[in-house]
């Protein structure tokens, strides 16, 4: 990881989640929303399904779009994710919750083994069940599938809990 002092401090302190904490709710998320910036400074969210390998985040894509014209133009992206919530009254309108912010670069993965790993863990995580179909599937859409790895640079972890009174 790099040089944490060019990222904002989350304001309130209280709500921070440990590290290791948010490293885990990134793991078990089940989809992320992709953030990238354009050269028209544009900014473009992509929801997309993700696994985490070895503290990357793989996501797999078309060969065309918008997030990849973006990411040729600027390689650093922020990635975030929601997991649990729960909206409710006590006392007022609140919300709990717990998400993650991720910023990293984005770089393609050109080596086809790693492909095949990355895209045989996005379906172990996805569909599970049917694993046994998975490696033909991926054989027949691996040359026009990509895969991007975000290297993770800086992860900060929020969550709003029950007090234990409550």
């Amino acid at each position: 990881m790099s040089d944490n002092m060019q990222y904002r401090e989350i304001r309130r302190k209280d709500r921070a989640m440990p590290t290791e904490k948010a490293y885990e709710l990134l793991e078990k998320g089940e989809y992320g929303i992709l953030s990238t910036i354009g050269e028209n400074n544009q900014p473009y969210g992509t929801p997309l399904s993700y696994v985490v390998v070895d503290n990357n985040i793989y996501f797999h894509c078309a060969p065309k779009g918008q997030k990849l014209d973006n990411i040729a133009f600027e390689s650093r992206v922020c990635f975030s994710i929601v997991g649990k919530t729960e909206p409710i009254y006590d006392k007022n309108f609140t919300t709990y919750f717990e998400s993650v912010v991720v910023y990293g670069k984005a770089m393609e993965i050109v080596d086809n083994d790693k492909k095949f790993d990355i895209l045989m863990k996005i379906a172990e995580k996805y569909l599970p069940a049917h694993m046994d179909k998975a490696k033909d599937d991926i054989d027949g859409s691996i040359a026009r599938t990509l895969i991007y790895q975000i290297s993770i640079e800086h992860i900060t972890g929020k969550e709003k809990k029950k007090s234990r009174e409550g």
